[in-house]
This record gives structure tokens, C-alpha cells and sequence, in this order.
């Protein structure tokens, strides 16, 4: 089950967090359905039936969390995702941790203001403003693509924050102009609005002219950033925030700030990801502490292509991290 918890992020923007685990054993006193106390709210409202897939109907103060579970870790999804597809990792990591998935500005359940940065030190300050703000420190970050930079990006500002970051499927090049061009001509392609889940399922999965060969994974990835309007299904970020999102890493390389993470950090890919073995490598190599894993049979979306070979992958350095 997860709970959600407000966060205040980055100039005021209010971020939805969602922690993992068994649910409160009673709802606390002010937590309605429409209720918000300090750090802390109920299920909100999403496009589809009202709260994130699994919420519990309750919260508690995150002071209430298991003993047992004190150890942190923060879940940062990538470019267009949402907390809800780190639903099976942080399951698993529940069991034993405290597992907190961040909807991202723009994302998911957290507030999408036109006026608001979307920039990498929005980002940042956001992750480092849940952290916190949920007493999660110090915390092993998990980022997948550009949740992976908001990691390391975080982990080189504020050492003290973070014991470990495990980075999956982001590149620590530059990737220029011509990329930013296809993503916003990939954006374009979108046969808004899909009459139905369905419609998004078989587009994304079969019929976008990114997609190689059949992929039901990445289909399911894409129906759960859609939202019901009265005219059909929308995705539930601004396509234009998105891009200004991406525009503020996208021409930069990142490698010196890879050299500035001094905790252990593991860099994980898909075999058909984006980020090929020798980039991998390198980032291992000026990583001071790096490590490196990979995931036969995944693509971008490592995590939610394979969830249980990603788990083979990441479990034993999580392990050895968060051992006490």
C-alpha cells in the first residue's frame, strides 16, 4: 500500500510523495479525504479514480513509520514518469526500508504551475527539500534517467544528504540540439487525445515509430501517465514542460559532477537502453565509488521492463548500503 505525504518543494511548488508499506493501523485525526496537515496529505486527486494505484485511505506523520524500517530511500522516476511506476521496487524495499517515491514537479500528483522553474536546480533542491522534510536522511537515491542526474546532481551538492545513489539508464554526455529537436517533433507525432487505455497501450507499445518491435511494458508505462478528459485520454504533464524540462541538461555533460559523488554509487543499464556499456563504464570509472550492473532483455525503462532481474541487479548493493 503506499500514503501520500505533501512535500513543499523548490519556490512553493507542492510535491507528492508516496511512501510504501503496510498502512497506519488508524487514520490520524484531520486526515479526510481532502485533508492536508503539515508535510503530510490523503490520497489527492488523479485523472483516473481519485488516488495513486495501492493508496491507502489514511496517512500518518512519517514519525510513525515502522522502527524496523529506518532506513531510507527515495525513488526519483524520470522525464514524463510518475512515482507510481516505482510501485514494485517499493514494495520489496518496504519490507525492510523506508521507500518513498517522489512525483516530480510536473508529474504525476504534484502541482504542474505554468510559472514554475523547470530546471535542473529545481530539481535538485526539490529532491533535497523531500528528504528533509520526510526525516529520510541520510538516503540511498534511486533515479532512473533524469531522475538518475537529479541523484547525482543532489549527491555531489549535498554529501551529507545521501549514503548511496543508484543510477539507472541516463547518460552523463551531452546529447545536443538534433535530440532535443526529435523529442519535440516526437511530441507532435501524439495522436491526442487517445479515445481509450487501450488505444494509448497499443500506440506506445506497437505504433510509435520510436518503438522497434512490440513492447506491451513500455505500453503499460505510457496508458499510466494518461488522464480521462471529456474529449479522451491526455497525458497528465504538459508536453511543453517536458521539454523545457529536458532542455536545461540535455546540451550539458556531466561528468564532472560524477567525480564530486563520494558515496558509493551503482550505474545500471538495460542492454537495449540508452546507455551503452562503454559510457557505463566510464561513469563507473570517474565515479570514486562506482559499480556497475546491467539487465539483459531490458530497454530504457529498465525497471518496469524487468522488475525482478532489476531487483537481482540492485539488491545486493542495497544490501550492502543499507546494512546497519
Amino acid at each position: 500500500m503506499a500514503r501520500r505525504i505533501d512535500v513543499t518543494g523548490a519556490g512553493g511548488v507542492r510535491l507528492a510523495a508516496w511512501e510504501f508499506g503496510d498502512p497506519p493501523k488508524a487514520e490520524q485525526p484531520g486526515s479526510g479525504p481532502d485533508a492536508v496537515i503539515p508535510a503530510q496529505s490523503t490520497g489527492g486527486r488523479d485523472g483516473r479514480n481519485g488516488t495513486a494505484p495501492g493508496t491507502a485511505p489514511g496517512t500518518a506523520p512519517a514519525s510513525d513509520a515502522d522502527p524496523d524500517r529506518t532506513s531510507g530511500v527515495l525513488l526519483l522516476h524520470g522525464l514524463m514518469g510518475r512515482a507510481s511506476h516505482w510501485a514494485s521496487t517499493a514494495r520489496w524495499l518496504s519490507a525492510r526500508h523506508r521507500a518513498v517515491a517522489l512525483d516530480q514537479r510536473g508529474h504525476g500528483q504534484s502541482e504542474k504551475p505554468p510559472e514554475a522553474a523547470f530546471t535542473r536546480e529545481a530539481y535538485v533542491e526539490d529532491a533535497e527539500a523531500a528528504l528533509e522534510q520526510l526525516g529520510l536522511t541520510p538516503a540511498v537515491l534511486v533515479g532512473h534517467a533524469m531522475g538518475a542526474l537529479t541523484a547525482w546532481q543532489l549527491a555531489a551538492k549535498r554529501p551529507d544528504l545521501v549514503r548511496a545513489v543508484v543510477l539507472c539508464d541516463m547518460r552523463a554526455s551531452a546529447l545536443g540540439s538534433a535530440s532535443q529537436r526529435e523529442w519535440a517533433d516526437w511530441f507532435k507525432s501524439w495522436p491526442l487525445p487517445f479515445a481509450t487505455l487501450a488505444d494509448v497501450r497499443k500506440w506506445f507499445g506497437e505504433d510509435d515509430p520510436w518503438v522497434e518491435r512490440p513492447n506491451p511494458s513500455r505500453g503499460a508505462f505510457y496508458a499510466e501517465v494518461m488522464q480521462e478528459s471529456p474529449d479522451g485520454w491526455r497525458p497528465v504533464f504538459a508536453p511543453e514542460q517536458m521539454l523545457k524540462s529536458r532542455e536545461t541538461w540535455v546540451y550539458d555533460a556531466h561528468w564532472e559532477e560524477l567525480t564530486q559523488v563520494r558515496c558509493p554509487a551503482l550505474v545500471v543499464r538495460g542492454l537495449d537502453g540508452e546507455l551503452g556499456r562503454a559510457e557505463a563504464q566510464e561513469m563507473v570509472r570517474v565515479l570514486p565509488r562506482g559499480e556497475y550492473a546491467e539487465v539483459a532483455d531490458a530497454g530504457h525503462l529498465v525497471h518496469y521492463d524487468q522488475p525482478e532481474a532489476w531487483r537481482a541487479a540492485i539488491e545486493p548493493f542495497l544490501d550492502g548500503v543499507l546494512a546497519p
